[in-house]
């Protein structure tokens, strides 16, 4: 059952999907947290800046790694595709930090780890859905 379970095609994609975007996500708040805590960078626009890193790296190792890309679409398609997901994904970020820290007061911190959990989703089934 198990064996099954690890052989299955959408699982190894979520598992490499999760490795993928563990350490897409360790840029992404690492930068952030550089940004916002020694630069002291506003957190939004410090968002805009940690997520146009990581999204390099996260469209090159999802192309590379993760999805059976679709050889008959031209890469500039998908990449155009992917980054207007990934714009998206941005713009949900930025409302959850919005809300999260200038409405509701939480920690910034706190507010962007949720928000990146949240978004991870979306983001998962996005790609899933248009570089395959």
């Amino acid at each position: 059952m198990i064996n099954k379970i690890l052989k299955n095609d959408l699982f190894q994609q979520i598992f490499k999907f999760g490795i993928v975007g563990g350490i897409a996500t360790i840029i992404d708040i690492a930068v952030y947290w550089l940004l916002v805590t020694f630069l002291n960078i506003n957190p939004l626009l410090g968002n805009i800046l940690s997520f146009s890193v990581s999204v390099i790296y996260n469209y090159t190792a999802s192309v590379k790694w993760v999805f059976h890309v679709n050889e008959a679409k031209s890469k500039k398609k998908m990449f155009v595709e992917f980054m207007f997901f990934s714009i998206l994904g941005l713009l949900l970020t930025e409302l959850l930090l919005w809300v999260g820290i200038d409405i509701l007061g939480q920690n910034k911190m706190l507010v962007k780890i949720v928000a990146t959990a949240i978004v991870m989703v979306f983001n998962f089934i996005t790609r899933k859905l248009f570089l395959e």
